[in-house]
């Protein structure tokens, strides 16, 4: 069969470019997908969009529904961001034991989480990882969501509405947030300014799982893992203990908002 130019040329270039094909699919080869990569993404990338002016809102109900559904994507997706750290360092543990070395992409995210939870080790090993588990660990959704509330007032908060900071938390350097109009003569403290309300969330699920205020906090969800018991909000209220000034009337009033608000937690006021 004769062909011209033009169709050589277009015989040829179909030729290299079905080459090309042959090559990417059989010879080199492809670089495979991380699941688990996609998954952190998503849930690190996960928008509440604008938050709502709860200052608005008159209605209780409304208001209330309204603020734990706005909360809840970010609270369930920072929970299973650390599911996921969690299982991976019990998988490293596992290779310990079992003799397998790390490779160097283990090391690296090793070392991320290690960073994240303040926890400082010079080796890997059982012994000196082991402690991190009581770090690294959910914090209950209805927990998060009642500090949320009684720290903000509903969002409605100065520090909420100017600062998205809805855990009443300090920062410690000059003009690092706003500053209190009741703060006493001589405090030098701030409350921290976020970005979002994502970031607050974030930063207050770290501070419940590092600082040394709430050790007692992380022991106590720490044995009720150990006695395979769910480790609800009711039962880690107590270690909030040193959250607040008011210590133990802080805890009766956190446990009184649970149960309270125990219909707009589980939305059955939704369809009330």
């Amino acid at each position: 069969m004769k062909i011209g130019n033009i169709g050589q040329i277009t015989f040829s270039l179909g030729l290299a470019i079905f080459a090309l094909l042959a090559i990417r699919l059989f010879v080199i080869p492809q670089t495979p997908q991380n699941p688990e990569k996609n998954i952190l993404g998503q849930l690190q990338n996960i928008d509440l969009g604008k938050m709502p002016d709860f200052t608005e809102i008159n209605d209780i109900p409304t208001k209330k529904l309204t603020f734990f559904n706005y909360l809840r994507p970010a609270i369930e997706a920072q929970n299973q961001i650390i599911i996921h750290e969690r299982q991976f360092v019990l998988a490293i543990l596992e290779q310990i034991d079992n003799g397998i070395g790390l490779s160097s992409a283990d090391e690296q995210r090793l070392q991320s989480i290690l960073d994240k939870y303040q926890y400082d080790v010079k080796s890997f090993t059982r012994k000196t990882l082991n402690p991190i588990l009581k770090r690294i660990d959910i914090i209950p959704v209805n927990m998060v969501l009642v500090q949320a509330a009684n720290e903000s007032g509903w969002g409605s908060s100065r520090f909420a509405t100017e600062g998205f900071n809805f855990f009443g938390q300090w920062c410690f350097t000059e003009g690092c947030g706003l500053v209190p109009n009741s703060r006493d003569q001589g405090k030098t403290h701030e409350v921290a300014v976020f970005d979002s309300p994502k970031d607050s969330i974030i930063a207050y699920m770290i501070n419940l799982n590092t600082h040394s205020a709430y050790r007692l906090f992380r022991s106590i969800r720490a044995d009720l893992r150990e006695q395979k018991i769910k480790p609800t909000a009711e039962k880690l209220v107590f270690g909030l203990v040193n959250y607040s000034e008011r210590k133990h009337e802080y805890i009766d009033e956190l446990l009184e908002m649970l149960k309270h608000n125990k219909p707009y937690l589980t939305g059955t006021k939704a369809n009330a």
